[in-house]
């Protein structure tokens, strides 16, 4: 739970790693958080709970499939070794 939205920035920096790090990242329809001070605030956030479901659906979903390709022995992507660029000549 996020007290105001400095959630959107700590989840935009939390994303950024894990795409470098070439991690699936599950989405939702709107910023992943729900507001309020405690636990029946946070309930009263009618959009954030929504969102948080979306949230959680999607996630389930992914699971599933990564459970399903390795099942089938879907292998993962293949990797290659990483090239520097030094733009200083």
């Amino acid at each position: 739970s996020a007290r105001r939205s400095g959630i959107v920035t700590a989840t935009d920096q939390m994303n950024r790693y894990f795409s470098l790090s070439q991690m699936p990242i599950v989405s939702s329809r709107y910023w992943d958080g729900v507001h309020g001070m405690n636990p029946d605030e946070v309930r009263q956030d009618a959009e954030g709970v929504q969102t948080m479901r979306f949230l959680a659906r999607n996630m389930a979903w992914l699971m599933k499939c990564l459970a399903a390709g390795k099942k089938e022995g879907v292998a993962l992507p293949e990797q290659e070794k990483v090239e520097f660029t030094n733009f200083i000549h």
